[in-house]
């Protein structure tokens, strides 16, 4: 990974990671807790890819882990954060452009899902069976519900910063907001851009036209003063 990237993730994981454990998980909300770090690792994943993804997510995930109140065997929550990141960084784009909010609130639902279960799972693995006594079911809803009521104020942001800072072509240069370079990409710059295209064409074709007839014109100009210089002698 890039110092950039390396700088970036980590500044922003440590930023999540204080807040959820002082703000978030103090709200006392019924059910799952909202994931922060999740979103923070979702975000970073659609820019950077799935190995970025990855090996952001575990090391998100380890700093989880290690970090008080943690009451949970170490690696845990990376090995979860791991595969979650990996899987969100397959849904990127090739081009690096998402016309629509759609796919990464998918993402955002499938990772809250899933990171809940790969949790459970893990937990169940280890002799900890602290969701069965909560309600698995309860708990997928609710960290559904908050993860998807979060991130539309988080990962698009996310998303625009990441790609700001490591210089990506698909970012927006012109200072847009978040929503402009994260999820969507305006249809309205899109037919700018080619009107300014077929311009710049036709610019570029009036000028050689231009030329030529200039050329034409002197060429004509010359034969008819040599014409008349013979003429004179």
């Amino acid at each position: 990974m890039r110092i950039n990237r390396i700088l970036l993730s980590t500044t922003l994981v440590i930023v999540a990671l204080i807040t959820q454990v002082c703000v978030l998980a103090r709200l006392n909300l019924p059910g799952a807790v909202p994931d922060l770090l999740l979103l923070v690792v979702l975000g970073l994943a659609l820019v950077y890819g799935h190995t970025g993804g990855a090996l952001i997510g575990f090391g998100a995930g380890l700093l989880a882990d290690l970090a008080p109140p943690a009451d949970h065997a170490a690696g845990r929550y990376a090995l979860v954060l791991c595969v979650i990141g990996y899987l969100a960084g397959l849904a990127r784009p090739e081009n690096g452009q998402l016309r629509s909010a759609t796919g990464p609130m998918l993402v955002v639902v499938a990772g809250a899902l899933g990171s809940t279960l790969l949790y459970a799972g893990v937990g169940s693995l280890v002799g900890d069976t602290a969701a069965s006594h909560v309600g698995l079911g309860h708990l997928l809803f609710t960290a559904a519900l908050y993860d998807l009521l979060l991130a539309p104020f988080t990962v698009p942001l996310i998303m625009a910063i990441a790609r700001r800072t490591d210089n990506d072509p698909m970012a927006d240069g012109s200072g847009g907001g978040a929503g402009d370079s994260g999820w969507l990409t305006p249809a309205g710059s899109m037919r700018t851009g080619r009107g300014s295209g077929r311009m710049g064409r036709a610019a570029r074709i009036g000028s050689q036209r231009g030329g030529l007839l200039t050329k034409a014109a002197k060429s004509r100009a010359n034969k008819a003063g040599r014409i008349k210089g013979v003429k004179r002698l």
